[in-house]
């Protein structure tokens, strides 16, 4: 029985809250950019209100942890998606300038959901299905990203900014009345044996001398600056190669992701072991994948639907292989701290991402950008060759 808790109604429905909640995202990741670009902002006026996003939620990961903790999931859940509602509502009302304290605002509801849902799942969870648990919750948050930039492209040619209103409204109606009713438990579950937590500038300090946690860390810094660049600028890169389209690429790319997160989850190691060889492999397929991209503009759109299903596989598997392996190593009474600050780290890449790339492409071209993307992917695979072969003996 405990080896199907996973799948298993109340968790099921966790899954249908997430998917909810992240409905918004892919809609806004392709008409920020288009009405951006109408309105005459440049890559990089994009990339920094793009970047807004991810700048907040990464800021507030570690205190989101410490939040989650003191007043539970349910308390944390029910304000944030109140306030997630109050959010999309306003991005109907508002003009460009606007847009960058909207997805500010957004990077902190983003903060705390997440917070709540993976570490309630963690705690719940018997430790074999903890990788499963952690898969499924990344599944539901990527399968809105499937459909939505085609949605989202139809919505702008269709009805424009009007339409683009009212899908907000519709996201944000239905996650707030259907996940107040969350299965989230009210209380955390104990960790520490009864015993006082440390401060957090305590749980801070422990990250330098923790080696799991600084190459998972910047493996993952690297993987999620290439996919947030890549997620930012295919729409404007497509439209000025006129290779392939940017809702297909984005589509197919999610679908990967998708696919492989269900059909794969039980393949995430969930034993607390150092798989290297599968780390490097995934961070690999990036690497790969990110410069077929770049080259796609020479040699066509079908390089870069390869590189969809390539960058879709390495993140689909990279994320909860790494999030997993932490959850086993790191000190259980500082684990929800260090782990938000895994997740922000996380951030942090989708943020240089947006506003790092975004110069290149306005000074060189957005195919060097993803070059660049590529070549870090391929130094941090070599990293964690060279010194991510002691954790074996962690």
């Amino acid at each position: 029985m405990s080896t199907n808790l996973s799948v298993s109604s109340p968790f099921i429905r966790l899954y249908v809250i997430t998917f909810l909640f992240f409905s918004a995202n892919p809609i806004i990741n392709i008409v920020v950019p288009l009405r951006g670009e109408a309105e005459g902002a440049s890559n990089t006026e994009i990339g920094i209100m793009m970047g807004a996003y991810m700048m907040t939620s990464m800021l507030f990961r570690p205190w989101a942890g410490n939040v989650v903790y003191r007043f539970g999931p349910l308390f944390v859940l029910r304000i944030l998606l109140m306030a997630n509602f109050v959010i999309l509502a306003l991005y109907t009302q508002s003009g460009l300038e606007w847009y960058f304290v909207l997805r500010a605002l957004q990077g902190i509801t983003t903060a705390f959901f997440s917070l709540a849902l993976q570490m309630g799942l963690v705690d719940t969870l018997p430790e074999k299905e903890r990788s499963q648990g952690i898969s499924l919750y990344l599944l539901a948050g990527m399968l809105p990203t499937v459909i939505g930039p085609m949605v989202a492209l139809y919505l702008w040619d269709w009805g424009g900014m009007k339409a683009f209103a009212s899908a907000m409204l519709i996201v944000g109606l239905a996650s707030s009345v259907i996940g107040y009713h969350s299965p989230l438990p009210s209380r955390m579950i104990s960790n520490d044996d009864g015993k006082p937590k440390s401060s957090m500038m305590a749980q801070l300090s422990q990250l330098w001398s923790n080696r799991a946690f600084l190459v998972c860390s910047m493996a993952m810094l690297i993987a999620s600056a290439g996919f947030g660049a890549v997620v930012t600028f295919i729409v404007l890169y497509t439209q000025q190669s006129g290779v392939g389209n940017a809702g297909l690429y984005l589509m197919v790319q999610a679908g990967v992701i998708v696919l492989s997160r269900f059909a794969l989850r039980k393949k995430v190691p969930s034993e607390g072991k150092w798989h290297a060889p599968l780390v490097i492999s995934l961070l690999l397929c990036l690497t790969v994948g990110i410069q077929l991209l770049a080259m796609s503009i020479h040699y066509g759109a079908a390089l870069m639907y390869a590189s969809a299903v390539l960058n879709g596989l390495g993140m689909a598997l990279l994320y909860p292989t790494l999030m997993t392996y932490l959850t086993f190593v790191l000190p259980a009474a500082s684990r929800n701290t260090l782990i938000g600050i895994f997740i922000a780290v996380s951030d942090l890449g989708a943020v240089l991402g947006n506003m790092a790339m975004g110069p290149i492409a306005d000074h060189w071209s957005y195919s060097l950008m993803y070059s660049v993307c590529a070549s870090l992917l391929l130094v941090a695979a070599g990293v964690v060759y060279v010194i991510g072969r002691r954790l074996n003996r962690h």
